[in-house]
């Protein structure tokens, strides 16, 4: 059974918003072995020309994280997530995330394709900051294993 196309273009309700900190900068830094200063002394951040410590470019992965946790939860779409591996994931930048950032954000799915019996979701999670201004959208394909296009083909 593959996904349902008709769930193309849903939007997800919109996270709680994410208060950014310099420590879940630091954090987010070690985990994937980044030891950029800019991500950990405000000295350094601000001499390259920010106002405070900023994250890493892939930092968005964890905005998105509560988004793909509704997509993965809509019995409508039929995603089967234990068919799921990671295709691919894109970072669209207007500015960086900084320390102090309140950030809201909010999911939808921008495309479901299949090719063959596999099937492509992409899921478009948009970042803005208190003020509505766009942050960051970052995309991310999940390859769905088998099944595909039996639902909406």
């Amino acid at each position: 059974m593959g996904m349902n196309r008709d769930c193309l273009g849903r939007q997800y309700a919109p996270t709680e918003p994410y208060v950014v900190t310099r420590r879940k900068i630091v954090e987010f830094a070690d985990a994937i072995g980044d030891t950029n200063p800019i991500y950990r002394d405000v000295t350094a951040a601000t001499a390259a020309g920010h106002k405070d410590v900023v994250a890493p470019p892939t930092f968005p992965i964890v905005l998105g994280a509560e988004g793909l946790d509704m997509v993965t939860a809509d019995d409508e779409l039929g995603l089967d997530f234990t068919a799921v591996v990671h295709g691919s994931q894109a970072f669209s930048y207007t500015r960086p995330v900084a320390t102090g950032d309140v950030l809201n954000s909010v999911t939808t799915i921008a495309e479901i394709k299949a090719l063959g019996a596999t099937e492509m979701i992409t899921l478009d999670t948009t970042v803005t900051d208190e003020d509505g201004a766009h942050v960051v959208t970052a995309s991310s394909m999940l390859v769905v294993r088998g099944d595909a296009g039996e639902k909406g083909q």
